[in-house]
C-alpha cells in the first residue's frame, strides 16, 4: 500500500542529502521513541484504540477509521456508504433533536411513506400516476412533520464552539474516516460526540442528503467531462470487482437507497472489530484509556465484516473507451496491479516516483518540457483504491494542437525505456530519499499521524509498520522495477480512455442553407 506521506517532494536537493545521509540512525530512534509514547488497547467489543503522547501543543488530532468504503456498498445500494457518512454529521438521540421520543415515530412514518411511494413506483407495468403523486405528496408531508424536530447542525455547532477545526470526514473505496482537531480539555466532549455517533445513529433528514448526494454526484460526475470519463474507465476495466462501480453511486441506486438500508449497513460494519479510533496530542494514556473506553464500549461489538471475496479475472486483451465532446482532450490508461500485500508493492511506488514525481520526472520533462506536447503528464498507483488490487494509470493533458493519440505514443515511449533499460542510480536513490522525508514530514502533524497510525494499524494490524515500509523501500533494486514493468505495462493488461475534441457542427447559415 503506497503511504499517504509519499504524495509531496522537498525543494531542496540538499535538505534530501542531509536526510538520506543520518536516517538509519533516525528511523531506529524514531520506531523506539513512538513505541515509548503510542499506548494501543483493544477492547472488549473489538474497538482498537490507539493513544499517541505528544505534549509540544495542549491540543489533540482524532481519526476514527471505518474499514469499509464504497467497495463495500451492497449489491444493488452502490453511494450507501458515502450516504451514511452524511448521516453520521446529523447526530443522535440526544444530540440535534428537540424531541427524541416523538421524532422516532415521525421517521419511521417517513420510512413507510418512502417505502409505499418507492413500491408504486418500481412496478414494471400498472402504474398509477395519479396514486404515485398522492403517495409522493404524503412522503414530502411525512418528511416536512419529521423535521419540526431537528436541530440543524447541532452536532458540528456543539464541536466547533468547544474549538474544534479542521472538522470532517471522507469515504473511499476502501475506507470511511471521520477527523477534527480540539484543544485537549475538551478531550472528554469530543469521546461522547465521537462514540455517540458510532453507537447511537439517527436516520435523520437522510432522504434530505440523499438529494445533496445526487447533486455531489451531478456536479463531480455527470457535469464533469473527465469525472464521466473515468467513471467509464474504471467501468471498462474490471468486470468483476467493485473497483469497477461508480465511487458516487449510480443515479438509479442512489435515488432508491433508503434509511432501512443504511442502518443495515450501519449494523454490519460500524462494529467494534471494524473500527480503529487514534488520538494524538497533549494526553497520557494512562490517563485518557479508562475513560476512553467507557464511551468507546459503548460501540455494538460483534465478528468483523468478511472480506469481499471476489476476485478480478486476469485481463487477457486491450479495452479501451472513446468520447466525442466538445471539451479539453483528455487521456489516461491503466494496467491491473495487485495490492498492497504485494512484496512488489514499494516497486511500484518507485515506479510512480521516477515517472512522476516533479519537474525531474521523466514525464514531466518528456511530454511537458521538452516536447511540449501536454500541458501535465503522471502515473499514479494504486488506482482507484489500494485494499484489493488495482490499477497503475498513466495520464496527460494535451496542449491545443496535440491530441490524445500523441500523449498514448509519447506515454508508451517511456514506458517502453522503463522495460529495457535500467533507471539510473541518481533516480533510485532520490525515490528512496523522498520516501524518507515524506514520512518524516508527514510524523510532524498530529492529524497526519493520526490518520497514517489508524490506517496502518487496520491494514496491517500493526501501528509499527508505518516505519518498517521504509526497509522494504531500501530493498528496491533497478532490476525490480525492470521486472515489474515488463510483467505489468503490456497491451493485454492496458485498458485505455480518452476524450477527443468534436468541433461543433456547422449551421445551416454557415452551410449556405436557406435563411
Amino acid at each position: 500500500m503506497q503511504s499517504r506521506f509519499f504524495l509531496g517532494s522537498w525543494k531542496s536537493a540538499v535538505a534530501l542529502l542531509v536526510l538520506a545521509a543520518g536516517w538509519q540512525t533516525a528511523t531506529a530512534q524514531d520506531l523506539k521513541s513512538f513505541e515509548q509514547k503510542i499506548t494501543t488497547k483493544v477492547l472488549p467489543n473489538g474497538l482498537t484504540l490507539i493513544v499517541c503522547e505528544r505534549p509540544e501543543a495542549p491540543v489533540f488530532s482524532y481519526t476514527t477509521f471505518i474499514d469499509a468504503g464504497d467497495v463495500n456498498d451492497p449489491s444493488g445500494e452502490s453511494g450507501l456508504a458515502h450516504m451514511f457518512e452524511h448521516l453520521a454529521f446529523k447526530g443522535t438521540s440526544q444530540i440535534g433533536t428537540n424531541d427524541y421520543p416523538d421524532e422516532k415515530v415521525a421517521l419511521a412514518k417517513v420510512e413507510a411513506a418512502n417505502n409505499a411511494y418507492e413500491a408504486e413506483y418500481l412496478k414494471p407495468v400498472g402504474r398509477d400516476p395519479q396514486k404515485l403523486a398522492e403517495l409522493k405528496k404524503e412522503f414530502l408531508a411525512a418528511q416536512a412533520e419529521a423535521h419540526k424536530y431537528v436541530i440543524p447542525n447541532q452536532f458540528t455547532e456543539v464541536a466547533e464552539r468547544n474549538g474544534a477545526t479542521g472538522l470532517n470526514a471522507s469515504t473511499g473505496l476502501d475506507e470511511t474516516m471521520y477527523y477534527w482537531s480540539m484543544p485537549e480539555n475538551r478531550l472528554e466532549l469530543w469521546a461522547w460526540l465521537e462514540s455517540g455517533r458510532l453507537s447511537d445513529v439517527v436516520p435523520r433528514e437522510f432522504y434530505k442528503e440523499r438529494d445533496v448526494v445526487l447533486e455531489e454526484r451531478r456536479m463531480r460526475t455527470d457535469s464533469n467531462p473527465i469525472g464521466r470519463l473515468v467513471e467509464q474507465f474504471l467501468a471498462t476495466a474490471y468486470v468483476a470487482h467493485n473497483y469497477g462501480r461508480s465511487s458516487i453511486g449510480w443515479p438509479s441506486e442512489v435515488s432508491q437507497i433508503s434509511a432501512t438500508e443504511a442502518m443495515a449497513f450501519h449494523k454490519q460494519y460500524y462494529v467494534g472489530s471494524n473500527v480503529v479510533v487514534t488520538v494524538v496530542g497533549d494526553v497520557k494514556a494512562s490517563e485518557v484509556l479508562p475513560m476512553l473506553e467507557k464511551y468507546f464500549s459503548k460501540v455494538p461489538g460483534g465478528p468483523k465484516p468478511e472480506n469481499m471475496t471476489t476476485v478480478e479475472p486476469k485481463q487477457f486483451a486491450e479495452k479501451s473507451v472513446v468520447i466525442r465532446e466538445q471539451t479539453q482532450p483528455f487521456y489516461i490508461e491503466g494496467y491491473h496491479r495487485p495490492s498492497y500485500h504485494s512484496p512488489d508493492n514499494e516497486v511500484y511506488d518507485a515506479i510512480q516516483d521516477i515517472m512522476s514525481n516533479g519537474r525531474v520526472s521523466r514525464l514531466y520533462r518528456s511530454l511537458v518540457r521538452d516536447q511540449q506536447i501536454a500541458a501535465e503528464a503522471q502515473g499514479f498507483s494504486p488506482f482507484p483504491g489500494d485494499k484489493f488490487p488495482s490499477l497503475f494509470a498513466f495520464y496527460a493533458v494535451p496542449l491545443p494542437g496535440h491530441t490524445p493519440a500523441e500523449m498514448r505514443t509519447a506515454i508508451h515511449k517511456e514506458i517502453e525505456k522503463l522495460k529495457a533499460t535500467d533507471v539510473t542510480d541518481a533516480e533510485l536513490a532520490m525515490y528512496k530519499t523522498r520516501a524518507r522525508a515524506d514520512l518524516l514530514r508527514g510524523l510532524a502533524d498530529n492529524q497526519g499521524l493520526a490518520s497514517a497510525l489508524a490506517e496502518y494499524q487496520t491494514r496491517y494490524g500493526d501501528w509499527r509498520q508505518l516505519f518498517l515500509q521504509l526497509d522494504r523501500v531500501d530493498k528496491v533494486t533497478k532490476a525490480d522495477i525492470r521486472r515489474v514493468a515488463n510483467e505489468v505495462f503490456v497491451a493485454t493488461n492496458r485498458t485505455s480512455a480518452e476524450i477527443d475534441f468534436e468541433a461543433p457542427k456547422a449551421s445551416a447559415k454557415n452551410n449556405g442553407g436557406a435563411q
